[in-house]
């Protein structure tokens, strides 16, 4: 009685423990990544699989260059190139991390790990005070992502193909948070420009000394659209996922040849760690170079904000999507493009509002009013172009132009007539 009593238990116990092994077993297991490629060939792959790579030797060059203090072009020059063959890298542990975890969830590491760069400047260039470079340095990531990454992307691969296809619903949802920050960005600014709070205290500059009610607004805003943005992200992965995937169609041309494991999921993973840590240290250097290239180059400051910098920082999310839509994976560079837009939005932009608050910077959702009216007409154009969940090279050849006229406009010496009127 006893025996036959227990015995189901043992059993039980054993294949549980069966099936639940130790924690470091699975550590071990999954780092040594079985029925995977090695470590040796992983990286043998990784650095040694394109001629592409021979550009990697602008990364020592832009590390001595800026340790030992070399004219600034030089210095902008070695770490431009070296930020290009890193963003090819960087697409391509997001490609072969896509294998397992599925294109939805690499696209948003991929633009997480982008994004990083773009926090590490904000962050730095806030606690140094320069309000205005972390304003029109996050607009114009926007901008960038939206318009220039997205753009390129529909163009080039509406020539390798005659039409990209891509869940429009998600498009479409991600979109309207698009919608939702850009409107944020529009209160502020009516409330600074129409309301007689909004106008007055002002010492000189109303982004250097906003009112106590710009700064409780977009303080409030920035704990709101923190939020909106953990609920999109449980959305996205959690409870809408098929939203973000393309269904499969009996009709399906080579839509996805299906990514070649040539790297194992530990190893692309450490990876993309790696090349976002280089890339961000490149990118510090360009960035701290281009203020004095810019003075020698006579080229304006908006343009230097609103172009120069996002081009840099989104330098890997450029290439991958676009590398990803000449692969016909459209899904991985709408997450990535519109995904990335969407994390400075109601990520970025509003985490720099706190850490402002916290170091005690005034840093506002208030931006002038020339800016604001671009983001509206950039994300209103985008809405109408994937509502369809279809893109073509006409589609990107529309993104493009809306972003040159934006860059003509800001290469423009434009002087505030007062504080309610545009200014850079």
């Amino acid at each position: 009685m006893t025996s036959s009593e227990t015995s189901p238990l043992l059993e039980n116990g054993s294949y549980s423990a069966h099936r639940n092994p130790p924690l470091t077993r699975r550590v071990v297991s999954f780092m040594k990544g079985e029925d995977e490629p090695s470590w040796a060939e992983s990286f043998k792959f990784f650095i040694f699989g394109t001629w592409f790579n021979i550009l990697l030797v602008f990364i020592p060059l832009s590390f001595i260059s800026h340790s030992m203090d070399w004219d600034a072009g030089l210095i902008f020059l070695f770490s431009f190139l070296a930020i290009v063959p890193l963003a090819k890298l960087l697409g391509e542990a997001t490609d072969q991390l896509s294998v397992k975890l599925g294109e939805t969830m690499s696209g948003l590491l991929n633009a997480s790990f982008g994004n990083a760069v773009e926090i590490i400047v904000g962050v730095a260039a806030l606690l140094n005070g320069q309000l205005r470079i972390v304003q029109t340095s996050m607009l114009g990531s926007i901008l960038s992502n939206i318009l220039l990454v997205l753009g390129c992307s529909f163009f080039v691969g509406g020539l390798y193909h005659q039409e990209g296809v891509f869940n429009g619903t998600g498009a479409q949802a991600s979109a309207s948070l698009m919608t939702l920050s850009c409107i944020t960005l529009v209160i502020p600014a009516a409330y600074a420009s129409t309301t007689n709070a909004g106008m007055q205290n002002y010492c000189g500059d109303a982004f250097e000394c906003p009112t106590a009610g710009l700064l409780s607004i977009s303080r409030g805003t920035a704990i709101l659209l923190l939020g909106v943005y953990c609920a999109y992200l449980w959305f996205q992965l959690k409870s809408h996922p098929e939203l973000f995937i393309l269904p499969p169609s009996p009709t399906d041309e080579p839509n996805s040849e299906g990514t070649v494991a040539r790297m194992g999921t530990a190893a692309a993973g450490v990876a993309l760690l790696s090349v976002t840590v280089v890339i961000a240290f490149c990118a510090e250097y360009l960035v701290s170079s281009i203020e004095e290239t810019a003075v020698r180059y006579s080229i304006p400051q908006a343009f230097i904000g609103v172009v120069l910098l996002p081009i840099v920082g989104n330098a890997a999310e450029h290439v991958t999507s676009v590398w990803m839509a000449m692969k016909n994976k459209y899904e991985l560079t709408i997450t990535i493009c519109v995904g990335s837009s969407i994390q400075i939005a109601c990520f970025v932009v509003p985490l720099l509002v706190i850490v402002g608050w916290i170091a005690d910077q005034p840093l506002t959702l208030h931006f002038h009013n020339f800016e604001t009216i671009v983001l509206f007409v950039s994300v209103f154009l985008v809405n109408l172009l994937i509502m369809d969940g279809k893109s073509n090279y006409m589609e990107g050849l529309m993104l493009l132009t809306l972003y040159l006229v934006i860059a003509i406009a800001c290469e423009l010496p434009l002087e505030p007539l007062n504080h309610i009127l545009i200014a850079f």
